[in-house]
C-alpha cells in the first residue's frame, strides 16, 4: 500500500489549513505504516532563522491493521514565517518526513519543509474591496475630457490623434527621450464613471498621477501636485467624491523607491528654481540620494539614470512620505482610499511599517496593495526575509503567480500545475490578503493579454514589439475565445480582478509603449465587452465570491473545475481547454445547478462545455 504520511493541505493532517493567526492552536497529525515500527514522532518547528524545536507527538490511534496516527498540537506565539518538518525513530533508524512538493510530505532525507505562515493578532484587511472588480487606468490613455490646461511644460510632444500607436523613437543607446501624450486626463475618468459602474467596478487604480516628465509618470517631479497635464487637486477631489457617489474608491500609485533625474528634488536638468540634491550638497534633499561621487555618479533604478534612487532609511524623506503632513496623509485626505505600491520589494521595512502607519491612522479602511512579482509569504530580496502579509505591512499584493498560472493553462492545457499553485498561494498567504489579492492577467508592465493569449512570440527590430501585432481575423478570435476563459477564471478566483483599462474592449498590444494605447471608444469588441458585464453581474449577484471558501473539484484531460462556496451560496466554474466540446458531468450535490454564463445543460447532471471556452454554473435558489 502507498502511504501519504502527510499533506499539508489537508485538514485531517493539520488544522487549520494554512496561514494562521498568532496564538492559534494547530494540530499536526502524522500516519504511518505499522511494519515500519515507528516508537516516536517528533514535530521539528522553528521561526526563520532561529532554532529548531523538537516537539515530541502522542500515539493516537491505530486505522484499521495498517495505519498509525500520531498527533500533536502547537501554537506559535509570534507573528513571522515558520518552517517545519517532522523526523521519527523507527526499526531502520532516525528518518525524516519532508515536503516532496506539493505540500506532500515523503518518507526521504530530501525534498524541502512546509512553511506556516503565521500573522499578527487583529490583521484586517478592507471590507469595502472584497467581491469587488478593480479597473486600472493608464490617465494618459483612458479618456480626454476636452478641457484645456494651463502650465503644461513646453517640452512635450501632444498628439491629437487619439487611435494612432504609441510613439517608439529609442535613441542610438536604446534610450526613450522623447515622450507623447495623448492628454487623458481626470476629468475624462469622471465623465466615464457610468461605464465603470455597469461593469461593476467599485475600485479605480490610477497609474501615477502627479507631476513627471514622461507619459508614465514613474519618475516623479513633485510629489505635492498633480500633473498639469492630468489637471488640478481640485479635479482630482471632484473625481473621488464623484466616484464615491458611484460606488468607487480610487486607489494611487506610489513610486518612492526613486524619483526623477529632472524633479523638484533631484533638478539634474535645472528645470527648478531651487536648488536640487544634483546641484548642491547644501540641498534638504541632498540626503535623500545615494550618490557615489557627487554629482554625476549615483545609484539610480536598475541602472536608470533619469531615476535616482532615493534612500528611505534617511529620516527627513521618511517623514516627507509618510509624516503627519506627508504624501501618504496628504492624497488620502484629498479623496483617495489606498495606495499602490510601486517595486514594494525594493521598500525597506522600517519604511513599509511608517507607511502602513500612516495610512492607517488616517483611513482605517484604507487599502495598501504591494507590486510583488512572486510569491509574497516568503520573499527574500536584499538578503532579507519580508514581512509583507505579516500584519504590519501590506494588506496584499498584485497576484502575478495567478495570471502566470491561468496563462499557462491556457497556453498548455496543463491542468495540475494550475491547481498547484494556486493552492500553494492560499497555503502561504492569510485569509485577509486572500480576500483582496489583486487578480490580475495583465497590467502596464506586461504585453496586453489578447496578444499574448495569441501567441505572439516574435519581436521585430524595434526590439519590443511584436511582429504581426494587428491579429488576423482567425488569429484575434482565438484570443478572444481564450481571453474569455481567463477572465472567467479571473473573475471566479479568490481575490479580486483586475481589468486594465482596454481588455474588456478587446485592445492589442505588445510590451512598453504598444500595450499603453488609448481606449478605443466606439470601436470596443462588443463580444468581449457583453462578457465582461455578465462577469461583472455574476460577481455582484454573488455572496460566494466575496470570500466563500476555495474548493478544488477537479483537474484532468485539458478541464480544471473548481466551487466558491459561502453556506447555500455556490458557484462553480469549470473551464475546457481542450480544442473540442466536452460533456462535464456534475456531482450530486450540482445536479441542480444552472447555467449562469457559457454552459448548455443537458440532461443527467451534465454541462456541455464548448472547445476552448468556460462556464460558470449556480444552484438556482441559492444563487445570492
Amino acid at each position: 500500500m502507498h502511504y501519504i504520511p502527510y499533506n499539508s493541505r489537508a485538514k485531517y493532517h493539520k488544522n487549520p489549513f494554512g496561514a494562521i493567526e498568532a496564538g492559534t492552536k494547530v494540530n499536526f497529525r502524522v500516519i504511518l505504516p505499522r511494519d515500519i515500527r515507528c516508537t516516536g514522532i517528533r514535530l521539528v518547528c522553528y521561526m526563520d532563522g532561529q532554532e529548531a524545536q523538537y516537539i515530541s507527538m502522542d500515539w493516537e490511534r491505530m486505522e484499521g491493521t495498517d495505519e498509525e496516527w500520531w498527533t500533536v498540537f502547537h501554537t506559535p506565539e509570534e507573528a513571522g514565517i515558520y518552517w517545519y518538518s517532522f523526523e521519527f525513530d523507527s526499526g531502520s533508524g532516525k528518518q525524516q518526513i519532508k515536503n516532496a512538493g506539493n505540500g506532500i510530505g515523503s518518507i526521504s532525507n530530501g525534498g524541502s519543509q512546509w512553511q506556516m505562515t503565521v500573522y499578527a493578532k487583529g490583521y484586517k484587511t478592507p471590507e469595502w474591496l472584497k467581491g469587488g472588480i478593480i479597473y486600472q487606468i493608464f490617465p494618459d490613455r483612458f479618456c480626454y475630457s476636452g478641457d484645456k490646461k494651463s502650465g503644461v511644460p513646453e517640452d512635450r510632444i501632444i498628439r491629437t490623434d487619439w487611435s494612432g500607436e504609441p510613439m517608439w523613437e529609442p535613441d542610438k543607446n536604446g534610450k526613450i527621450n522623447k515622450y507623447d501624450y495623448f492628454c487623458g486626463d481626470l476629468k475624462g475618468i469622471e465623465h466615464k464613471l457610468g461605464y465603470l459602474r455597469e461593469l461593476g467596478v467599485n475600485c479605480i487604480y490610477l497609474n501615477p498621477i502627479f507631476e513627471a516628465h514622461s507619459n508614465h509618470r514613474y519618475d516623479t517631479a513633485d510629489y505635492m501636485k498633480i500633473d498639469p497635464l492630468l489637471g488640478s487637486e481640485e479635479d482630482f477631489t471632484s473625481l473621488c467624491r464623484a466616484a464615491e457617489e458611484c460606488g468607487i474608491r480610487i486607489i494611487l500609485d506610489g513610486v518612492f523607491s526613486h524619483t526623477g533625474s529632472d524633479s523638484v528634488y533631484f533638478n539634474a536638468m535645472g528645470r527648478y528654481d531651487n536648488n536640487g540634491a544634483y546641484q548642491s550638497q547644501e540641498s534638504p534633499y541632498f540626503k535623500w540620494y545615494k550618490f557615489k561621487k557627487w554629482p554625476d555618479d549615483y545609484v539610480c533604478w536598475w541602472g536608470v539614470d533619469i531615476l535616482p534612487e532615493t534612500n528611505e532609511t534617511e529620516q527627513s524623506f521618511a517623514d516627507f512620505i509618510t509624516g503627519e503632513n506627508g504624501v501618504i496623509r496628504k492624497w488620502l485626505r484629498a479623496g483617495a482610499s489606498g495606495w499602490r505600491l510601486d517595486v514594494a520589494d525594493e521598500l525597506p521595512d522600517s519604511f513599509l511599517n511608517s507607511l502602513n502607519c500612516a495610512v492607517k491612522t488616517e483611513k482605517p479602511d484604507a487599502y495598501i496593495l504591494g507590486e510583488v512579482w512572486e510569491d509574497a509569504s516568503n520573499k527574500i530580496s536584499y538578503g532579507t526575509r519580508r514581512k509583507y502579509l505579516l500584519g504590519s505591512q501590506l494588506d496584499s499584493v498584485m497576484n502575478y503567480p495567478f495570471a502566470l498560472s491561468i496563462f499557462k493553462f491556457l497556453k498548455t492545457g496543463e491542468t495540475q500545475g494550475f491547481m498547484d499553485s494556486v493552492m500553494s498561494i492560499f497555503e502561504n498567504y492569510p485569509p485577509q490578503s486572500i480576500a483582496v489579492l489583486m487578480n490580475h492577467i495583465g497590467t502596464h508592465d506586461t504585453a496586453r493579454a489578447l496578444t499574448r493569449l495569441a501567441g505572439a512570440k516574435k519581436q521585430s527590430k524595434k526590439g519590443l514589439r511584436y511582429d504581426g501585432e494587428r491579429l488576423d481575423k482567425d488569429k484575434l478570435q482565438q484570443a478572444i475565445r481564450l481571453m474569455k476563459v481567463a477572465s472567467a477564471i479571473q473573475f471566479t478566483l479568490p481575490g479580486v480582478p483586475c481589468i486594465y483599462y482596454g481588455d474588456e474592449a478587446g485592445l492589442e498590444g505588445g510590451v512598453d509603449p504598444f500595450n499603453r494605447g488609448c481606449y478605443p471608444w466606439g470601436n470596443e469588441n462588443g463580444e468581449l465587452l457583453e462578457w465582461y458585464k455578465s462577469l461583472g453581474r455574476i460577481r455582484r449577484g454573488s455572496r460566494a465570491l466575496r470570500e466563500g471558501e476555495f474548493i478544488p473539484v477537479s483537474a484532468a484531460l485539458g478541464c480544471i473545475a473548481y466551487a466558491r462556496v459561502d453556506g447555500d451560496s455556490k458557484i462553480l466554474l469549470i473551464a475546457n481547454r481542450n480544442n473540442h466540446e466536452i460533456d462535464y458531468y456534475l456531482q450530486d450535490e450540482w445536479k441542480g445547478a444552472v447555467s449562469l454564463l457559457g454552459a448548455e445543460m443537458k440532461g443527467d447532471g451534465c454541462a456541455r462545455i464548448d472547445a476552448c471556452s468556460a462556464a460558470i454554473l449556480g444552484i438556482k435558489q441559492n444563487l445570492g
